[in-house]
């Protein structure tokens, strides 16, 4: 019986190692190349990010679990007006549909469901007061959170805001779901706020601080723009301030392949330890 356990897990770790989602290996950043149209085959930059800058360093333990085991993944995208893809072409073309789509195409075995709860121009305190009915209730595995932008645009003061996104986290996770958190966008409206640089290093310190994950989307797109030339036009829509769909796009993909990559550790991790186990048993 130990042995087929050890083969088990051996099974199953090769099986996931075969995902192809072990982007972070042998290179200092990640390349998820978005397709340029046909017309203009050169038209789009290559979508990628430093892999210190999306490489996620807390477990998603549930949504591992669920996508190891194939089982359903519920995804709850809360936010403000970038979760609710203003910018974008369509529907379709926001970041948490485009995460979707990432998600499923990584994991077929698992039935991705996505539900995008961004409510154009909310702050933490609008959020809140949906969570049991728009986030809670609907169980979700994983919760993208996204915020801090419309506190920035409206010159809000930032204390009120850290104490608010601790009582939310700790909400959150009360419920036994994954939480990452997402930061404000680099875009010419927000960055030529004050006070963006406050609240994004307040957003990193409340995820520290609680264990969570961030997904540090400031430093990834002002990284597209200073050292990898990608003019704002490129990634941000025509009013400054929404990302258009190539940034929805390339948001998404870097944010599924930390997920993947985060899951492929976490699932590594566990079977390893069930192997060494086995083996012990012998």
């Amino acid at each position: 019986m130990a042995r087929r356990g050890l083969i088990r897990s051996l099974s199953l770790m090769t099986a996931v190692m075969t995902l192809g989602v072990a982007a972070f290996a042998g290179s200092p950043r990640i390349f998820r190349v978005q397709l340029a149209s046909a017309a203009q085959p050169s038209a789009q930059p290559e979508c990628r990010a430093p892999a210190d800058l999306v490489r996620f360093m807390h477990p998603l333990p549930r949504t591992a679990q669920r996508l190891a085991a194939g089982e359903p993944l519920t995804v709850v995208a809360i936010g403000s007006s970038s979760t609710a893809g203003v910018g974008a072409s369509s529907p379709d073309a926001s970041y948490p549909s485009r995460l979707a789509a990432d998600l499923q195409q990584l994991f077929p075995r698992t039935k991705v469901k996505m539900i995008n709860r961004g409510v154009n121009g909310e702050e933490v305190r609008d959020m809140l007061a949906r969570f049991r009915t728009e986030v809670i209730d609907e169980k979700p595995d994983l919760v993208l959170w996204q915020l801090g932008t419309n506190a920035v645009l409206r010159d809000d003061p930032l204390k009120p805001a850290d104490s608010l996104v601790r009582h939310g986290i700790r909400e959150l996770k009360a419920t036994g779901a994954d939480v990452v958190l997402i930061d404000p966008q680099f875009t010419k409206q927000v960055i030529a706020k004050p006070e963006i640089g406050g609240m994004v290093s307040l957003l990193a310190a409340e995820a520290k601080a609680a264990d969570v994950d961030l997904f540090a989307r400031f430093a990834v797109m002002r990284d597209w723009h200073e050292n990898d030339g990608v003019p704002f036009e490129k990634f941000s829509a025509a009013d400054g301030l929404h990302m258009n769909d190539w940034g929805y796009a390339c948001i998404a993909q870097l944010l599924s392949t930390s997920i993947a990559d985060v899951t492929q550790r976490s699932i590594l991790s566990a079977h390893a330890h069930h192997a060494i186990n086995a083996m012990s048993a012998q």
